[in-house]
């Protein structure tokens, strides 16, 4: 769905909490500046040693190595001595410095291999019993937010989860099936996908030139967070299916609402919708840190009674 951005730095929270953002309106990534970035990234070295994987990683974050150093608490010599070979880390340098970069889950194992070290990161597939626990809490949070829509997706924008309130938010528009089919879904129902296809959710969405360049900007913004090119051409071919207007010119309304709404018109019913997107703070699974609610507020009172009322039906 529609939604405003979601932050791209995870901060340190207590264990066990859960962080939710509610996403302010933004600017970020226009597609010029997109293309440069992907430019950027393909020319970093993800791919090799420790010492060129630690620089291309603060260089992706625009830190110096002063600024790495104070926040990993080491010097800059150090620092310095790592990213040229003169040094080698030990595996709780390298945690503490992909921990300092908020490099993902699944790009700290690199990391850790190029320095000689076992990955300590697992990736869980959903439906094992060390997941149980996880989504059960997700279950009871998709449950607790009806009649409010809710979804669990993981970092593709692949539907892992839903509650029955979006369920029949979906299928307000007709056989969810058939338009999962009509945008060329490969089974992963791709909710991205699924909003910016001309033949998916656009139609519906009354205030397209409005939300959708957010969207493709969150889009694009988690792309070039997570450093990984086939990631960004992903998203870059995502986002021409939205055919959006040139922006550059484009003045915003005012005054700006605290968030960006989705408004809808679908099924013969108007609403207004805003979103909340909640995530583990303390990961320590691949899958887990991957894995987002978003959930969809009523903007205003009149969305609120339709919804309840569509749930008491």
């Amino acid at each position: 769905m529609l939604n405003v951005p979601a932050t791209t730095h995870r901060r340190n929270y207590p264990p066990g909490h859960c962080k939710m953002n509610a996403m302010p309106v933004e600017s970020s990534y226009d597609e010029q500046s997109f293309e440069g970035a992907t430019m950027a990234v393909r020319s970093l070295a993800f791919g090799e040693g420790f010492g060129p994987q630690l620089r291309s990683w603060r260089q992706h974050r625009k830190l110096s190595q002063l600024e790495l150093a104070l926040a990993s608490d080491v010097s800059q010599r150090h620092v310095s001595w790592l990213e040229t070979g003169k040094a080698r880390p030990s595996r709780a340098m390298v945690i503490r410095l992909a921990d300092s970069l908020e490099v993902p889950l699944r790009e700290r194992n690199s990391l850790l291999g190029a320095a000689g070290y076992a990955a300590v990161y697992t990736e869980q597939a959903i439906d094992t019993p060390a997941m149980a626990p996880v989504m059960r809490s997700l279950r009871a949070l998709l449950d607790h937010h009806e009649p409010v829509p809710a979804v669990v997706m993981n970092r593709l924008w692949h539907i892992q989860m839903t509650n029955p309130a979006m369920d029949r938010l979906l299928a307000m528009g007709g056989d969810v099936n058939e338009v999962w089919a009509r945008i060329g879904d490969d089974g992963s129902r791709n909710l991205a996908r699924l909003t910016l296809h001309p033949q998916g959710l656009k139609p519906y969405v009354s205030n397209w030139d409005e939300a959708a360049p957010v969207f493709v900007r969150r889009l694009r913004r988690e792309a070039v967070s997570s450093g990984d090119p086939a990631e960004m051409d992903r998203v870059a071919e995502l986002a021409a299916l939205a055919a959006l207007p040139d922006q550059r010119e484009q003045e915003p309304r005012a005054p700006l609402l605290p968030t960006l709404p989705l408004e809808l018109e679908i099924g013969g019913q108007r609403l207004g919708l805003f979103s909340v997107l909640s995530t583990f703070g303390t990961p320590q699974d691949i899958t887990t840190d991957e894995l987002r609610i978003e959930t969809f507020f009523p903007a205003n009172e009149a969305t609120e009674t339709l919804l309840r009322a569509i749930a008491a039906c």
